[in-house]
């Protein structure tokens, strides 16, 4: 057997040593945090480019909305208004209003819309923070909405139209009553919409989305046993082919590289190697 002399670790030599590139590696990480965190360089993982700068100097928070408005940013102009996290504001916007949820707030939004180099496009205004009437108001709505899905079912039998509901929402304010429906080809609905509008007493709009907008409005499970990625992160949808499965050795077997929707997976981009 090899006898392997260890006094070495016990030495005050090596407890000097070892003091001395602990100090060493100590300030070369706080130097390295410091460089990070000066505004010549950002981290790579915050999703910004350190040529680029920030755009936006006002207010900005990031909400999440039922209806057209979706995962969206919103204008906060009185900055004395204390925003958390998941709190539900009042809305503005398109002479309507809304009722949505804060996702996030602060400079992380600002890095965001760096990175997609969003900038001067029109938002949505924050007119107030929901209370408990706002809060009755919204859940009433949504009782409202889960009756008008029956009655667009039953409506949509009695005119034999091919049209398959995905989603029903109220305007807050209900001065309007969104139908998201997906079809195989262009319907016919004048008829129905004037059906609707005398039932609701109100502006009916019936807009036809494809497969993969119902899936991110629907949301669910995919087969990795994650919520789907356009429900849950994903801002718009990219093109995906099967050329991108064949270059990742993926199956190409459409079943196994398919979503629910029926299209390709959206995780076949991830990837993909972007300039």
């Amino acid at each position: 057997m090899y006898n392997i002399n260890l006094s070495f670790f016990h030495s005050k030599e090596m407890d000097k040593d070892c003091f001395s590139l602990q100090n060493q590696c100590d300030l070369s990480y706080k130097n390295s945090i410091a460089q990070s965190l000066s505004n010549n360089n950002t981290c790579s993982n915050c999703m910004s480019d350190p040529d680029k700068k920030v755009f936006d100097n006002g207010n900005i928070i990031e909400i999440i909305c039922s209806g057209l408005i979706g995962h969206n940013y919103c204008v906060v102009n009185d900055i004395s208004t204390a925003l958390s996290k998941n709190d539900y504001l009042i809305i503005s916007y398109n002479e309507c209003l809304e009722i949505a949820a804060v996702l996030e707030l602060g400079e992380i939004v600002k890095i965001k819309r760096n990175h997609y180099n969003l900038k001067n496009e029109v938002l949505p205004v924050l007119v107030r923070k929901a209370d408990e009437e706002d809060i009755k108001k919204f859940h009433q709505n949504l009782i409202e909405e889960a009756k008008a899905k029956v009655i667009f079912k039953e409506k949509v039998l009695k005119h034999c139209l091919e049209m398959k509901l995905v989603d029903v929402h109220y305007q807050f304010d209900k001065m309007k009553l969104f139908f998201f429906y997906t079809a195989d080809s262009r319907v016919d609905f004048r008829e129905l919409a004037k059906e609707l509008a005398g039932i609701f007493k109100t502006r009916i709009e019936l807009r036809q989305i494809g497969v993969r907008d119902e899936s991110k409005r629907i949301g669910g499970m995919g087969s990795c046993g994650r919520e789907y990625c356009c429900s849950s992160f994903l801002e718009n949808f990219k093109r995906i082919s099967t050329q991108l499965a064949s270059e990742q050795n993926s199956s190409l077997n459409l079943s196994k590289v398919s979503g629910p929707c029926g299209k390709l997976k959206c995780c076949l981009s991830f990837e993909v190697e972007e300039n």
